[in-house]
């Protein structure tokens, strides 16, 4: 039986990631509320599978119940977010018992999100993808797809490689410019030097 992975993002946000696992053999289960086409690989046929489920993240329970009907009682070997901090905790709880109790996870967040990772996490190995807001390679330019993904899948490989929960950042927050001092003019001059010294 081919393992499986789970990938909670919008449509097509992770599409390469997806890409990537379903050509080393993956059953990889996508759900969304609408279905993007996973890019094909070049011609080389690919040995597992991508599988749309549709699904909204304000209904957990009913996402998490049509991904356990698609995998058919087998657990969930990978699980990768990339989800709005308002959808987070409600779709991972519904979707936690689906998966094996050894399944690293990967979880994908703007750092304005951005919460310490525990020296020793306890529970599930997570790797914490925090996402800024400007390249890591030239700040005046925002954070890309192309970046993003190479993140993700180094932390992807991380995770499946058996690496203890960590924090990975991809880019910068965005630079924001000094603001200069004020200057005061008329008035620096017509106080004296030393104006609380002791007079004797």
């Amino acid at each position: 039986m081919a393992p499986t992975a789970l990938i909670l993002a919008g449509a097509g946000m992770l599409s390469d990631v997806v890409r990537d696992l379903v050509g080393h053999g993956w059953r990889v289960v996508v759900p969304s509320r609408r279905y993007a086409p996973v890019p094909a690989d070049g011609d080389i046929p690919p040995t597992g599978r991508a599988v749309w489920v549709e699904a909204h993240w304000d209904q957990p329970e009913e996402l998490a119940r049509r991904v356990a009907k698609t995998v058919d009682g087998e657990p969930i070997d990978l699980l990768v977010t990339w989800l709005h901090e308002a959808y987070r905790e409600p779709v991972l709880e519904a979707v936690e018992p689906l998966l094996s109790p050894t399944a690293p996870a990967v979880e994908v967040q703007s750092m304005t999100e951005a919460a310490p990772v525990p020296i020793q996490p306890s529970g599930r190995p997570t790797q914490y993808v925090f996402l800024g807001d400007v390249s890591a390679f030239d700040d005046t330019r925002p954070l890309g797809q192309a970046e993003i993904v190479a993140g993700v899948r180094a932390a992807v490989e991380q995770a499946l490689a058996g690496a203890p929960s960590a924090r990975h950042e991809i880019g910068h927050r965005r630079p924001y410019p000094a603001i200069p001092r004020p200057r005061v003019h008329g008035i620096v001059g017509a106080m004296p030097r030393h104006p609380f010294s002791a007079t004797g």
